[in-house]
């Protein structure tokens, strides 16, 4: 007889010190309590998808939660395959200041760099 075997899952995403640290200072920053930063895609944009991000004063039941760097990130149940497998970051140059999404699902992004294409990402059996 084979006992299976439960292996670990993989985290949805992924943040680097740079979004942790800047998640950290702006939910610091808010008047109300925050459970954590939901992420998620919406449709629409010219490529035809665009990430979502606000707070969350808590967690929906369905919500898959990770946890990276002492943040806490809530993903919506309906992006998590088109986000599977992304490192977010915050990035800081001459003119901006902007998160950045680096996922292996998106195909192709508009030139404003508003919206993206993104295709579900294939699970293994």
């Amino acid at each position: 007889m084979t006992i299976a075997v439960q292996r670990p899952r993989p985290k949805v995403m992924t943040l680097t010190d740079a979004a942790a640290e800047r998640i950290r200072e702006i939910s610091e920053k808010t008047e109300t309590s925050v459970a954590g930063l939901r992420v998620g895609v919406t449709n629409g944009g010219c490529a035809g998808m665009s990430y979502t991000m606000e707070y969350a004063e808590e967690a929906d039941p369905l919500d898959e939660v990770v946890e990276d760097k002492g943040v806490k990130i809530l993903i919506d149940p309906k992006a998590v395959l088109f986000l599977l497998g992304t490192e977010m970051d915050f990035q800081v140059d001459t003119l901006s200041a902007r998160f950045v999404f680096n996922n292996p699902n998106q195909t192709s992004a508009c030139g404003c760099g508003e919206s993206v294409a993104i295709t579900p990402a294939k699970l293994d059996a």
